[in-house]
């Protein structure tokens, strides 16, 4: 899962996040970002809780590790998300301050490395009953000021040993994120095969004939008589010469382009009203 920081940073630049399973798949990225040529100040590693699945840690330590994300440009579902998979033993990567030549580099290093499809894991960490951000406290920001997490990670009441009580005034606000999701890949593969051709040549023959003839008549000085003689013919046969010249005849290639679009995103924010209703006499009743 990738999230673009375009939005905010002045130069533009952009950030690329992945989850692993493994240190050692995270620690093999990195050392490929590094040999790309992106700095080690670029990227950052979050290692996730050492313990297994069965063994994980209280909601306090979860809580740890949602706040450890604070400062990341995360929407909060992906966050809490990203949080699950570090107390579940996670290693998270980030890239931070990406230009455009290094962007797709660095996605398909970070693919190539065995990223976590969160969506996937989501769904499987659901079957096993994990209820995902909406079920969190992180929704509604339920902690008040007289209140303390239990070891469970509740909350409990505690404005009484303190003599006074408050109510909250939460607002939610709308932050919109950006993140690559792969609609498929196209991959060109060369291959050779074979294919019978035939072509029609003209092939030349040169035969030797013995032939002999009856003649009779006197011997002139042209003739040379009782002299051992030879003659010789020598026979030609014209033979097919094959040559292959290799020729490019096409070329095929793949090229990526970019376009931007505007999307309007609409959701609904919840916010706290307080109505106070003073029964006193001397007080007038006052409605926010």
């Amino acid at each position: 899962m990738t999230y673009d920081n375009e939005a905010g940073t002045s130069n533009g630049s952009m950030s690329v996040s992945a989850m692993f399973d493994t240190n050692a798949d995270a620690q093999n990225a990195v050392s490929r970002l590094e040999t790309l040529g992106i700095s080690r100040t670029q990227i950052r590693t979050v290692e996730g809780a050492a313990q297994s699945t069965e063994q994980r840690a209280s909601t306090s330590d979860d809580k740890g590790f949602w706040d450890s994300l604070g400062d990341f440009f995360f929407p909060d579902e992906d966050r809490y998300t990203y949080a699950e998979g570090l107390s579940r033993g996670g290693v998270l990567v980030t890239v931070t301050g990406l230009t455009a030549a290094h962007y797709d580099q660095v996605l398909d290093i970070l693919d190539d490395e065995g990223t976590v499809d969160l969506a996937e894991r989501e769904e499987s960490w659901r079957s096993e009953g994990w209820g995902g951000y909406e079920v969190s406290p992180h929704v509604t920001g339920a902690r008040t000021v007289g209140s303390a997490v239990g070891a469970d990670g509740s909350y409990a009441d505690t404005s009484s040993k303190t003599g006074d009580e408050s109510i909250p005034i939460v607002e939610e606000q709308l932050r919109v994120g950006k993140r690559d999701t792969s609609h498929g890949r196209v991959r060109v593969r060369a291959y050779t095969v074979e294919e019978p051709v035939s072509e029609t040549v003209n092939l030349r023959e040169d035969r030797v004939e013995l032939e002999r003839r009856p003649v009779d008549r006197a011997v002139t000085d042209v003739d040379t008589a009782f002299q051992d003689r030879t003659v010789e013919a020598e026979e030609f046969v014209e033979e097919a010469v094959v040559s292959k010249e290799a020729r490019v005849v096409e070329e095929v290639s793949l090229r990526k382009t970019s376009d931007t679009r505007q999307e309007t995103v609409t959701d609904s924010v919840r916010h706290t009203e307080v109505e106070i209703d003073d029964e006193r006499s001397d007080t007038p009743r006052t409605t926010r």
